[in-house]
């Protein structure tokens, strides 16, 4: 019977945003619903281990099986069927590990070191949620659990002594988090919105993911701002209204990309003096811009536009890749930790066997030799080194060649370390 927890029966075949087109791994995708029918056919089609795991950047099956060749073809066909696709149109999107290969794969998956935005933080729990439902569809044994489990270790460490998930790399991040730097906790801030641009829109959803306690919405045409707080789950204000719609803000965010700036300083100061000159941050995301610049130079107003946003993702992507290097490195440790836990426990049966066999030598020793402990010593040590010195002098005068003898003698040293016995004259045995 195979080894269940043997790395060479781990394989992992799949697509990511290097391998394959937006396109393919759309067509690809396993909704978090569809999987436990997804993990279904894999079964049908002779997988009884495997946890498939499906995101914007990967569609992969994760899976333990004695042949690699059969596995792959059968997670190529299931995806094909799925997909609505001859098995040949996969050929050039998928890749095939095993092993090692698929172990470090796994980890670095789960550190978030293989996704497209280095250090992504919700990737370890779309890990985590695809291997429950492959627990849930009894689809996990004791291999694949081992593996995860060794995954989510690494994957700790690697946020917990590493940089690489610190800095927002996206411009919706960069101004959620300069907002809190400003303002704190966003649940007891105002935000506004002025305009419909698609990016206001983005930064605003972000900002409400963030906790922005009241988002309230403007725009030139009172359709157009009804239609995006409905979509916001926001409220109304009047554009007439806007100096007050400012002053009642502690975020600002406009998104008109008109040709002249619908915030101006003289706005912006009559503002500031409502508000007792408690700070403003305003997002200009309009191009052509909607802020006046020269309001970043007033006093309790903080301006960022589109490339100031630009900007600091940038830096937050550099100095996720810098620590990445030092999250290889812990990969790297765990995966060798892995592989050496592993390799120890297969040799666990082969041990237990030799133990036994030393134990039954012991008692026949004891039970031929009475209350003689000199004989019981002398007839265990020729029990024990009967079988093995007939093999040894088999092995030396065989046809296979001396390398085979060099090759047992080196074993034969290492594992009773004869080269640290002190040399004594030989005796013959007297079995």
């Amino acid at each position: 019977m195979p080894d269940p927890v043997a790395v060479s029966r781990i394989h992992v075949v799949g697509a990511n945003h290097r391998s394959s087109s937006l396109a393919l791994r759309d067509q690809m995708f396993v909704d978090e619903g569809a999987q436990p029918l997804f993990l279904s056919r894999l079964r049908q089609a002779g997988l009884s281990r495997a946890v498939v795991l499906s995101t914007c950047d990967r569609v992969e099956v994760v899976m333990v099986h004695d042949d690699a060749e059969a596995a792959a073809r059968a997670v190529t066909e299931t995806f094909a069927a799925w997909a609505g696709l001859e098995p040949e149109a996969l050929a050039g999107g998928l890749y095939r590990l095993a092993g090692a290969e698929a172990v470090k794969h796994c980890f670095s998956v789960a550190s978030a070191l293989d996704s497209l935005v280095i250090g992504e933080p919700q990737v370890l729990g779309q890990v985590k949620e695809a291997h429950r439902i492959a627990q849930a569809s009894g689809m996990v044994d004791g291999g694949l659990e081992a593996l995860f489990q060794a995954a989510y270790v690494t994957a700790k460490r690697v946020r917990a002594e590493t940089a690489v998930a610190e800095g927002p790399v996206s411009i919706a991040a960069v101004a959620v988090q300069l907002a809190r730097d400003l303002h704190g906790d966003l649940d007891r801030c105002q935000g506004l919105l002025i305009g419909s641009g698609d990016m206001g829109g983005l930064i605003a959803e972000s900002l409400r993911g963030a906790g922005l306690r009241r988002l309230v919405v403007t725009a030139p045409r009172d359709v157009q701002a009804e239609a995006l707080a409905k979509e916001l789950d926001s409220h109304t204000t009047p554009f007439s209204d806007l100096v007050n719609a400012v002053a009642a803000a502690d975020i600002v965010l406009s998104s008109m990309s008109g040709r002249q700036f619908v915030v101006t300083t003289d706005l912006v100061r009559e503002a500031v003096r409502k508000r007792r000159r408690r700070p403003i941050f305003f997002i200009d995301a309009g191009i052509p811009g909607d802020v006046e610049p020269a309001v970043n130079t007033m006093e309790s107003a903080f301006l960022y536009d589109l490339s100031d946003l630009e900007r600091v993702a940038m830096e937050g992507r550099a100095g996720r890749e810098s620590a990445s290097r030092a999250a290889w490195e812990i990969v790297a440790a765990e995966v060798a930790a892995f592989l050496r836990g592993r390799a120890e426990r297969s040799a666990a049966p082969a041990i237990f066997l030799l133990r036994q066999r030393f134990e039954e030598a012991r008692e026949q020793a004891l039970a031929e030799a009475s209350d003689d402990a000199g004989k019981a010593t002398r007839l265990l040590v020729n029990r024990l080194l009967h079988a093995p010195s007939e093999a040894l002098r088999e092995i030396a005068a065989g046809e296979e060649g001396r390398s085979d003898w060099e090759a047992t003698d080196r074993i034969l040293r290492r594992l009773f370390r004869l080269d640290e016995a002190s040399p004594r004259k030989p005796k013959e045995s007297r079995e």
